[in-house]
């Protein structure tokens, strides 16, 4: 493995000079922007909830388009907005480089990009590239997952801080577990795969602080005496809540979801009904966890705040069978809203369970299927599908189709959304969405 911005090989690496002048002078002009960061995977709470009033209601190509920008290769992973930078992880197949780069939110130009070279094989699927999972930040440092190669960080000039060999990562459809920074911690859903485990780390220093090993499971090949291969896996991250004054951070795993200590990793509660593979991340709202799995799984809502396994006593209801799941949704005045895989967005009473309505979204381009995850913004829900058309849905018990926009070009990823802009990653380029004047950014 070569590294592209350092030669050192420690395993955790520091940078003396870190909060030099340099850095200084990005977080001076990262201030300057007035508008609200998109600092991580979902947004500041990792739910997909803005607190943006203003967003486009309606783009193409031709239309409230402020830039966009090429991209060297397809990828997954959601851009994440800090001040006047956008930063995106990226993967260069064919040098086999994982790459994190780091653009200009006015004008959508390069500042830097920083990354590694790995060139050992790592399982994945044609549909899930490398970097698929998205960075985080806190404004004073970027923290990436480039799988196998390894969790860096990054000052915001590009500059290395540290980074962790955690190990290598085996699942036949790879990896995409974002990072989460709270606190002074780094978070990552280290998986799936034989190897799984939650780790925390020093988001200053790469040190491990605590880590929950997971018993793993089958990656995608038959074992000796199987009839057939059996899927476990999450690819969720986890959701830091505060329930009645407690921190509790929520994640989901294969047939079960539960929450944590995020500080020292203790064990507060756990409830089952998963089935045995999870693509989504936990929501919650009004003291409420709901957790969905993937592949025709299940889905549950569980009251949180409780001790030891809450099953019987906690959870409100489950779904043992829904339809494909990978995008995550978002909860708004009482109900859930989701988008299914095969294109269908559905409506959910929060407190029941009951499907309220669904409706198959149908857009210009060929392929209605979706893997994005919605964003609520003012009552009103974006959900991209994979031919790049964003439809924009009001969050009501009654179904409303507000807006579709159309882009015309591939995307598994998610938007970002920040000061009126939104961001949109798509396997060409990265595009900024904008019905405002860019002046005094």
């Amino acid at each position: 493995m070569k590294t592209l911005v350092t030669n050192q090989t420690a395993q955790v690496v520091f940078t003396r000079h870190r909060r030099g002048f340099m850095l200084g002078l990005a977080l001076i002009l990262a201030t300057q922007v007035s508008g609200g960061n998109w600092p991580a995977w979902r947004g500041p709470e990792g739910t997909g909830v803005s607190q943006e009033k203003d967003l486009p209601l309606r783009w193409s190509t031709g239309e409230n388009i402020r830039w966009r920008t090429p991209l060297p290769d397809r990828g997954n992973s959601t851009p994440i907005v800090w001040g006047n930078r956008v930063f995106v992880t990226q993967a260069i197949e064919k040098e086999g480089r994982r790459t994190l780069i780091c653009f200009d939110r006015a004008n959508g130009k390069l500042f830097w990009e920083a990354g590694v070279t790995y060139t050992e094989k790592e399982a994945t699927h044609e549909t899930n590239p490398h970097c698929s999972a998205s960075p985080v930040t806190d404004g004073e440092r970027v923290i990436a997952s480039f799988g196998s190669a390894g969790l860096y960080c990054y000052d915001l000039t590009g500059k290395e801080i540290w980074h962790r060999d955690l190990g290598k990562q085996a699942h036949i459809w790879g990896n995409g577990a974002a990072p989460v920074i709270h606190g002074d911690l780094c978070i990552l859903n280290f998986g799936p795969g034989e190897r799984t485990f939650l780790i925390a780390l020093d988001k200053t220093t790469g040190r491990t602080v605590w880590q929950i090993d997971e018993p793993g499971g089958d990656y995608g090949e038959k074992r000796p005496g199987q009839e057939k291969a059996e899927w476990i896996g999450s690819w969720s991250t986890p959701v830091v809540i505060n329930v009645n004054g407690r921190e509790e951070m929520i994640m989901t795993f294969p047939k079960r979801v539960c929450a944590f200590d995020p500080k020292t990793g203790q064990a507060f509660w756990t409830c089952s009904g998963l089935n045995p593979l999870v693509y989504t991340s936990p929501l919650f709202s009004d003291g409420l966890v709901v957790a969905m799995g993937g592949f025709n799984g299940s889905a549950l809502a569980v009251r949180a705040g409780g001790k030891g396994d809450v099953t019987q006593t906690h959870r409100l209801w489950q779904i043992p069978k829904t339809k494909q799941r990978i995008g995550s949704g978002v909860i708004h005045n009482g109900h859930i809203y989701i988008s299914n895989d095969p294109g269908i967005a559905e409506c959910f009473e929060l407190r029941t369970g009951k499907l309220v309505w669904e409706e198959r979204l149908k857009g210009p381009g060929a392929k209605n299927s979706s893997w994005s995850s919605m964003v609520l913004s003012d009552s009103r829900i974006y959900v991209t599908n994979q031919s790049g058309d964003t439809f924009v849905l009001n969050a009501s018990p009654k179904f409303e189709l507000l807006s579709t926009n159309p882009l015309g070009e591939a995307t598994n990823a998610s938007m970002a959304v920040s000061d009126g802009d939104i961001f949109i990653r798509t396997y060409q380029n990265l595009w900024c969405v904008s019905d405002r004047k860019a002046a005094g950014r």
